[in-house]
């Protein structure tokens, strides 16, 4: 086989995929590392600051139904990559503008390009990957996107704490490898085409009502631990970047080598196993964060917080299975903006009651993490379209 034909077999939609998960993480994971500190060294940022950028970062979310409109103009695939080279553009940008106005605005470009492609992406993979293999396959794609995360914070510490680099240089470095993969993507793949002619208007269909409110939920949840765990390890543990970096390497380490066997596992236990097993693990931790006050032990359950997400492969395969093929994509823009509701406005609300005692953001995502407990109990074993949840009972037996 020649090398032109090798490569002509990687020209496929699940390549794409996982190489667009790698660049998504490349950007959002050298930023996530590099954020924190340059908020708190360069920007004098306090904890209610950060809650204010990070509901900024959020309101792009919360404007994802608008994704519908786009793609009256543009193809799916084709608006996913714009959406990328904006997100690329907006963490080069990061390290210019050191001060609360500069971040503000850099952080709502990076997260403008970063929603419209998490929007994309979700509803091109339930589109391109087959129902039979979608827990599996998303588990390798979250798996690769790892990898491409641990060789970056890897990149982080040698540029930090060898190279010595200031904080401009390091947001230029990644920002301009993201852009760089963006590129190499738009030249490499075809244009791939779609099973399935979307609708391409807003839809609410009243039986995803259960999709939508665990979407509601986990938009809340993880603003806990997006914006207030990994602040605690900053401005409670005096953490330093390289230090933040080692903490992700080991997150995604984890993910590298078991997210392609927790999606196997979900596929064979079900999303009502696989959520109730998060949902009580994600109790236990946030319960704990209020608490801590050793910073090995906060490490720890950063790690185990972070672990859970990979969890979140049984939202998007249980959609797969009760919903319209042709609604993936109007149902991922509108479940996004339904996921960032929550996410908009818990990031500056919490922000100050961090300033009257930080546990009480935690005991709180515990309480989010318990309502989401029970509504996943609603799950069918074997959830189809005409069997959503265990309150509408199915036409064909197909258990529970």
């Amino acid at each position: 086989m020649t090398f032109s034909a090798r490569l002509d077999k990687l020209r496929t939609p699940y390549f794409m995929l996982i190489l667009m998960a790698i660049t998504i993480q490349v950007g959002f994971a050298s930023w996530s590392a590099i954020l924190n500190n340059f908020a708190h060294d360069k920007a004098s940022f306090s904890g209610a600051d950060m809650g204010l950028l990070q509901s900024i970062r959020e309101i792009p979310g919360f404007l994802a139904f608008t994704a519908v409109f786009f793609i009256l103009v543009w193809k799916e695939q084709t608006f996913a990559l714009i959406s990328l080279f904006v997100f690329g553009i907006g963490i080069a940008l990061t390290g210019m503008f050191p001060s609360v106005t500069g971040l503000l605005i850099t952080t709502f470009i990076m997260s403008l390009g970063f929603h419209y492609y998490e929007t994309m992406s979700q509803s091109l993979q339930l589109q391109w990957l087959p129902k039979e293999t979608a827990a599996k396959q998303l588990g390798t794609i979250l798996a690769a996107s790892a990898f491409g995360q641990l060789l970056i914070y890897g990149l982080v510490i040698l540029l930090w704490k060898v190279l010595a680099l200031p904080y401009i240089a390091m947001f230029w470095v990644f920002g301009g490898l993201t852009l760089s993969l963006v590129m190499f993507i738009i030249f490499f793949f075809p244009q791939f085409k779609q099973p399935h002619v979307q609708n391409k208007k807003l839809i609410l269909r009243k039986r995803y009502w259960l999709y939508y409110a665990l979407t509601f939920m986990s938009g809340a949840r993880r603003q806990i631990f997006v914006v207030f765990a990994a602040w605690m390890m900053v401005e409670k543990f005096g953490y330093h970047v390289h230090e933040v970096a080692l903490l992700f390497i080991i997150n995604t380490t984890f993910n590298m080598f078991f997210a392609r066997r927790i999606g196997a596992a979900i596929g064979h236990f079900g999303e009502r196993a696989a959520l109730t097993f998060e949902y009580i693990g994600l109790i236990i931790v946030f319960v704990s964060y209020a608490f801590v006050n050793n910073a090995f032990l906060g490490a720890s359950l950063y790690v185990i917080d972070h672990f859970f997400f990979a969890l979140a492969i049984a939202m998007k395969t249980y959609f797969q299975k009760i919903a319209d093929p042709a609604d993936m994509a109007p149902t991922a823009a509108v479940a996004f903006t339904i996921n960032h509701i929550a996410a908009v406005v818990i990031p500056v609300v919490f922000g100050i009651i961090w300033l009257v005692n930080p546990a009480y953001v935690f005991l709180a995502g515990a309480g989010f993490a318990v309502l989401s407990l029970a509504l996943s109990q609603l799950i069918p074993r074997h959830p189809v379209e005409g069997h959503e949840t265990l309150l509408v009972k199915p036409k064909v037996a197909v258990g529970e």
